[in-house]
């Protein structure tokens, strides 16, 4: 079986670029607190916005849909799920809010993570929530052809319970020496739950609530007013990329960490910066609502849309937002790009 020794790796790690990424992050925490409590009410709606887009990014990667309108409700529990991929999504939001709510409470041990695994199949009645994987199972890929190949075969079934005993240990041990920074022992963890691949179902979305969860207990949580998991589905290239390039010899433990600690590095960077560029958008001292959406869409290059301004914008409501776009599409200050749905707006610079 094979042997969690974090230490091993934790120094091959420390990259120029990692470090500064690293430097990045932690100097982006110590604003954190400034922000949270100068800007408290707005806050709420962000995490009500990164609470949508990060139940539905972290399902539409594993490839469970359901339309705008449904997964609103759902996500304001105003409606029961009606098919599985419904449940799952239900099953997501609970798990989420438990963990945005309880993390202080919420030891990455292998008891809470089957708790955890537990609840997000509550919905879909599947006898494998809250169990370990109870066949052999094994990561795949197709290629352009339609032909399938094994990408990555984990650990097979009756090792998974010591190896996640194993590796939640290992885990704990190196956090509480102290000498290893989080940032660094989290996106290992990570890689090595994922190449241990324990459940039946579910092992992505869990991997995702995992690296909030342990964010979160380790001071960082952007991702609880950015979703992590929205950077994640519009890099999923990258993300699996980097995941395959990490896993190479994982289990003779000679594996490279680096690429997948990079990218996660970089997503959690990419958080704190839009949350800082979000905050200060909103912060912005005597302008009337109109004239912050005039100068968000002045400020952007290229195209945007109601749904894009409203993002950087939660404390403005839609009506507002819509009412404003068309009093600048009437000046002739905005062009409007195509109809409906994707309706999108840019600044008319042949004005200036």
């Amino acid at each position: 079986m094979r042997i969690y020794d974090f230490s091993k790796s934790y120094e091959h790690l420390l990259k120029p670029d990692i470090v500064a990424l690293l430097t990045s992050i932690h100097e982006y925490k110590g604003e954190q607190a400034l922000f949270i409590e100068a800007k408290a009410d707005v806050l709420t709606k962000l995490v009500d916005i990164a609470k949508v887009q990060s139940t539905e990014a972290s399902n539409k990667i594993e490839g469970i849909y359901t339309s705008d309108e449904r997964l609103k409700k759902l996500l304001q529990d105003k409606t029961t799920p009606r098919n599985r991929n419904e449940q799952e999504i239900a099953g997501y939001r609970d798990v989420l809010s438990t963990i945005h709510e309880s993390f202080d409470y919420i030891p990455p041990k292998s008891s809470m993570i089957l708790q955890l695994h537990r609840d997000l199949y509550k919905f879909s009645g599947m006898s494998y929530g809250g169990s370990y994987k109870s066949s052999d199972n094994v990561i795949a890929e197709t290629d352009a052809d339609g032909s399938k190949a094994v990408r990555f075969q984990p650990v097979p079934a009756w090792e998974t319970s010591e190896a996640m005993e194993r590796l939640c240990l290992a885990y704990d041990e190196a956090l509480s020496c102290g000498e290893m920074d989080p940032l660094l022992l989290i996106p290992m963890f990570i890689l090595d739950f994922l190449c241990i691949h324990p459940f039946n179902d579910g092992n992505g979305r869990m991997s995702r609530l995992l690296t909030l969860l342990l964010l979160y207990r380790a001071g960082y949580i952007v991702g609880k007013y950015i979703s992590l998991e929205k950077l994640i589905e519009n890099s999923k290239e990258t993300y699996y990329e980097t995941l395959r390039e990490s896993s190479v010899n994982w289990h003779d433990a000679a594996n490279d960490y680096v690429p997948f600690v990079r990218y996660m590095l970089g997503i959690v960077a990419a958080a704190y910066r839009e949350f800082s560029s979000r905050v200060q958008t909103m912060a912005t001292s005597g302008m009337s609502k109109p004239e912050r959406i005039r100068e968000i869409v002045k400020g952007t290059l290229g195209r945007i849309t109601k749904v894009q301004i409203k993002e950087q914008c939660p404390d403005i409501s839609e009506m507002t937002i819509t009412r404003t776009l068309a009093e600048l599409q009437k000046s002739g200050e905005i062009l409007k790009l195509s109809g409906g749905r994707y309706t999108a707006y840019i600044w008319n610079r042949e004005r200036e």
